[in-house]
């Protein structure tokens, strides 16, 4: 989320809710999102505790809400693409959790990307070694032969000392650079 795909949960999630950003996060559950992107807890489970009082809200509304902010990041959809054309495998390294299959239905991701390392199939989440060293274990790789493209530097940092290339996302022209 934030390198392919806009971020709902700066501005839509707090709109949603009457909060800034601030509030919503002192408000929400400290660990609920974690665990229900490694897939530890059910969509219903996560919902019911989003907030720390767990107060209620339409969880459809919230979900819709969710939904309808998806959108690929200007240029990078041409971008994955460009990459697929010159036959580059394409693979998600992603915290998310089942979500992705909302954003799937919507955006068709797959064309170009491979939903391989989702979190909540994994279990596994960056920025934990394990997460990139289990990539390339999976895709038959030393870790230097991928590369990780994020939009946390912290991310990146915990892939480098992994032994996987990084490059930090800002956008797609400076991406487009860095990848030459």
């Amino acid at each position: 989320m934030g390198t392919l795909v806009y971020n709902p949960f700066f501005v839509e999630i707090p709109a949603f809710f009457g909060m800034s950003l601030e509030e919503l996060r002192g408000c929400k559950h400290p660990t609920s999102w974690i665990e229900f992107e490694s897939g530890a807890i059910t969509q219903d489970i996560y919902l019911a505790r989003l907030f720390t009082d767990c107060r209620l809200f339409n969880h459809e509304e919230f979900l819709a809400c969710v939904a309808s902010a998806y959108r690929w990041l200007d240029g990078m959809e041409a971008c994955v693409a460009d990459l697929r054309a010159a036959g580059h495998a394409v693979h998600t390294l992603s915290n998310y959790p089942l979500w992705y299959r909302t954003i799937e239905e919507k955006l068709k991701l797959s064309r170009y990307v491979e939903w391989t390392f989702v979190s909540c199939l994994t279990g596994l989440r960056k920025p934990a070694q394990e997460a990139f060293l289990n990539a390339a274990r999976h895709l038959g790789r030393a870790p230097r032969e991928c590369v990780l493209i994020d939009d946390s530097s912290e991310n990146c940092a915990s892939a480098g000392v992994a032994g996987m290339p990084a490059i930090h996302f800002r956008n797609v022209a400076d991406l487009r650079l860095e990848l030459g």
